[in-house]
């Protein structure tokens, strides 16, 4: 039978042995998690969502730039535990002069969340008032350098949804709120997306009047719109040099679409689509407060025989904020 010495080296290597699997296993997990403290943040930026119809003009393919006259963008956001809000609304005047380039008035939705190793993103955005910027180089006629049409509008609904192969890659501690990153991580992904999205006048074409061409009805459509649906492969990254944290990630992949045009003769096709994806991010973060860069890139696009509609939207914003409590 055991001694008393013997039992309690055996109680002391048992207890060792278990503290140190316990610090091995926290020491390789690489990120460090602050759900349980309340965060609060601010974020500044802008969405800028300009497209691009490319179509046949006096005998030879043109591209009409229509950009949209965007306002600074100002959130207020506050997180603890599970709990996630974010409320955004514009400040300042716009960017550019609204008596040359119009007004545009600009509506975004979205939710997100995480399932074990999935992320989900949700996204609503719509866009109206345009301006044609380069116009005049089209048709010399005209005395303004570009020409405004506020009964434009986008629309852009998104589902998505990314897979991380590595378990250490946490949407969370990327996005740099809740939580941030101890080690590099980097795993290849896959984004499963769904979308609906398109462009119309309210009833009028699209592109300028004077420009159309008899007899086409593509050129002259007042709607271009799309149901797609597709998996896009990446590969993420994220490093750490003490409190500098950089992440980001690229995809390319294409999708299956079904698209439309509404004009005189109404007509769908099938057809296949490419698709990017495409987010940085980086800045400083430690235990009691954060500020990062996050800059946002989305592509849509529709292709029928004469007509190209392509929608690059683009997102700049800075955040920072605090961590308090225990």
């Amino acid at each position: 039978m055991p001694s008393f010495w013997e039992w309690k080296i055996k109680i002391s290597s048992t207890l060792l042995l278990i503290s140190f699997l316990g610090r091995t296993q926290e020491d390789t997990i690489p990120i460090e998690d602050f759900k349980n403290k309340k965060v609060l943040y601010l974020d500044v930026g802008y969405r800028s969502a300009p497209f691009n119809i490319d179509c046949p003009i006096g005998g030879e393919t043109s591209t009409l730039k229509y950009k949209n006259n965007f306002r600074t963008l100002l959130g207020i956001g506050f997180a603890h535990k599970w709990f996630h809000l974010r409320i955004g609304f514009p400040i300042l005047n716009y960017v550019k002069s609204v008596e040359k380039w119009g007004e545009s008035n600009q509506f975004n939705l979205g939710l997100n969340f995480t399932v074990k190793k999935f992320f989900f993103d949700f996204d609503f955005s719509t866009v109206q008032g345009y301006a044609i910027q380069n116009y005049r180089a089209i048709d010399s006629t005209y005395d303004k350098s570009h020409l405004s049409v506020p009964g434009i509008g986008t629309t852009n609904f998104s589902l998505n949804s990314w897979y991380f192969h590595d378990h250490g890659f946490k949407m969370s501690a990327l996005r740099g709120i809740q939580a941030h990153y101890k080690n590099p991580v980097h795993t290849w992904y896959i984004k499963a997306t769904v979308n609906v999205f398109g462009v119309d006048n309210n009833g009028a074409s699209i592109v300028p009047s004077s420009l159309l061409e008899a007899n086409n009805d593509q050129i002259q459509a007042s709607t271009l719109s799309a149901f797609d649906f597709g998996i896009i492969p990446g590969y993420a990254y994220v490093n750490r040099v003490k409190n500098w944290q950089f992440s980001g990630w690229l995809g390319l992949g294409a999708v299956v679409q079904s698209k439309f045009y509404f004009s005189e003769e109404n007509r769908g096709f099938l057809g296949l689509a490419p698709r990017y994806d495409i987010r940085l991010l980086g800045g400083y973060s430690s235990k009691k407060f954060f500020t990062f860069v996050v800059v946002e890139f989305d592509n849509k696009s529709i292709r029928f025989s004469d007509l190209k509609y392509n929608l690059n939207s683009h997102s700049i914003k800075i955040v920072g904020g605090i961590r308090f409590g225990k």
